[in-house]
């Protein structure tokens, strides 16, 4: 039976997840079809747009994105403090960006006065909206649904486009996240899609690779990183800014040398120099490989050192922890 979704997301426990969505029917998200020919590469487009823009409406960022033949990654951060800080009228203008809101919601946007009665339902909808504008199922559903019609009404057929739910994974600290970056920026060269990272279309790491040659090309015309994917911030420390808690130079080099070990088929292999990162998270280079090549298929809804999981299913009353023992043996 399948774990409710409430109880794969707690934002409480972790604001970093895993999430992915498959194609159903053998349906071709995007890339070209052997078998009829057709070329669905524009879909890339599609999704990529979509979600860019649902990162800019929804109080959740986007930390990793990969946009595959029938499938996509994401690696999201919800931010709750964000979402808290805006004041009503933020609230109801994101949330005309996505539906046409309420008569009472279109009044209030448009100045006119409301009665106690009117001011305490509308009241009542911004709560319930600013709630779901950092739900990630809200954001997924934002997400596939106008995918899907689009993609029925070129295919010219009805029904199911996505498999019934999304996937979706805790990631519960920073070895996890760190794993499961690297896993989601390295699936097209996985999958034969692209021979380096870097020149993976459609996703973050040729993303902020693109952005780091427009900024040394012309220093000071453009920011480091991206401004739609949540950046780099450093290494964890008090009074820390909001963003991934590693350095890019430390993570572009993991993403290589990891790159390189899988390509060259070499999953034993430890170079004289390892990057800064797995030195500092502490994890087994062999362990790290492995978990970069099967992180989605080794583990099961919440994934983080076993420390980590066990409190948060202390926290959560599980009578059990799963992936237990996945956990202790790659992620200590």
């Amino acid at each position: 039976m399948p774990t409710p979704r409430k109880a794969l997301i707690s934002l409480e426990t972790t604001p970093y997840y895993h999430c992915v969505s498959r194609c159903v029917r053998r349906a071709f998200l995007c890339g070209q079809d052997a078998l009829t020919g057709r070329n669905f590469e524009h879909r890339r487009e599609w999704i990529q747009e979509r979600l860019f823009e649902l990162a800019d409406i929804f109080a959740i960022d986007l930390c990793g994105y990969a946009i595959l033949s029938n499938h996509f990654h994401l690696v999201l951060f919800v931010d709750q403090e964000a979402a808290a800080r805006w004041n009503p009228l933020e609230v109801v203008e994101r949330w005309h960006r996505l539906f046409s809101g309420s008569l009472l919601s279109q009044r209030f946007i448009a100045g006119e006065s409301l009665s106690t009665a009117e001011q305490q339902a509308l009241d009542e909808q911004i709560a319930r909206w600013r709630a779901r504008l950092m739900a990630i199922s809200w954001f997924m559903r934002c997400l596939n649904e106008p995918t899907a019609r689009q993609a029925n009404r070129e295919d010219g057929c009805t029904g199911r486009f996505w498999e019934g739910r999304f996937k979706s994974q805790a990631l519960l600290d920073e070895k996890a996240l760190a794993a499961c970056l690297a896993y989601v920026d390295l699936n097209p060269v996985r999958a034969g899609m692209a021979l380096t990272p870097e020149t993976a279309e459609f996703t973050s790491i040729a993303d902020r690779s693109a952005q780091i040659k427009r900024r040394s090309n012309n220093v000071g015309k453009h920011p480091a990183q991206p401004l739609h994917l949540l950046p780099f911030v450093g290494n964890s420390r008090a009074e820390m800014p909001k963003g991934l808690p590693f350095r890019l130079t430390d993570y572009l080099q993991l993403i290589d040398w990891t790159g390189r070990a899988i390509l060259e088929n070499k999953r034993g292999f430890i170079p004289s120099h390892l990057p800064p990162m797995l030195a500092r998270l502490q994890i087994d280079p062999k362990h790290w490989l492995y978990m970069t090549q099967h992180f989605e298929s080794r583990f099961k809804g919440w994934v983080g050192a076993a420390y980590t999981l066990k409190a948060a299913c202390q926290r959560l009353g599980y009578r059990r922890t799963p992936n237990l023992s996945a956990c202790q043996r790659l992620l200590m």
